[in-house]
């Protein structure tokens, strides 16, 4: 795995935030474009990826309501954003809660009567070891840059019965840590914040040590999900 200088000092930083808030700027614009999601090394960008913020605005598409069709409640759907799914499983009658850092996902989800909370993963939340269900899709699997501190938590948050859902990387031996940070198509750029991104071999090595075990691993289209449960004691 590459170690991103920077990554536990910046433990505090979040996805988008700070800067000139392209993501905040993208949510309020209801934007059907582009943000870029850039690598950094002492502050100079490594690589660009596009993050597809038009799927992420838009309504569930067929992926997500069979994985929503999949799972039971209640849900707790990590890294919510714009609360697409959120917004899908509150019409598929299924109890669940979008939480999300960006107070303008969350001010602009319950503006549209959708249950939000504002708040990090790694706080104290409503309904701890209540969950049934995580979700971490859209790459949500790389918040805190620290993917064993993910799960671990994921863990605390699920049931005794509980499943942990992720969305992973489309490469499976992909195992990438870093500082980065949201662009828009105008230059606007975040703050840097700790990210990473994983394959199912990478999620398969940790889980143990988080008390998970694979359950199934399968693939959508283009997209690669996972699922684990609690190891039973």
């Amino acid at each position: 795995m590459s170690a991103a200088p920077g990554v536990d000092r910046a433990r505090t930083a979040t996805f988008g935030t700070g800067g000139a808030e392209p993501y905040a700027r993208a949510l309020r614009a209801a934007d059907s474009g582009v943000l870029y999601l850039e690598e950094l090394r002492d502050d100079e960008s490594l690589s660009q990826s596009s993050m597809d913020f038009a799927r992420w605005n838009g309504a569930a598409d067929r992926v997500d309501v069979a994985l929503l069709g999949s799972v039971r409640g209640p849900v707790l759907d990590v890294g919510c954003g714009p609360a697409r799914m959120v917004r899908a499983a509150v019409a598929m009658g299924l109890t669940v809660l979008g939480l999300d850092v960006s107070p303008t996902a969350v001010e602009l989800g319950r503006a549209a009567g959708l249950p939000m909370y504002e708040g990090s993963v790694f706080e104290q939340l409503p309904d701890e070891g209540g969950w049934h269900t995580v979700l971490l899709v859209d790459g949500n699997v790389g918040i805190g840059g620290d993917v064993t501190r993910l799960l671990a938590r994921c863990t605390e948050l699920l049931s005794p019965d509980g499943e942990l859902v992720i969305e992973l990387h489309s490469d499976p031996t992909r195992d990438h840590r870093y500082m980065g940070r949201l662009v828009d198509i105008h230059g606007a750029y975040s703050e840097s914040f700790p990210w990473a991104e994983v394959g199912l071999s990478g999620v398969s090595r940790r889980a143990t040590d988080a008390g998970l075990e694979l359950r199934h691993a399968w693939s959508a289209g283009s997209r690669r999900f996972c699922r684990l449960t609690k190891t039973l004691t």
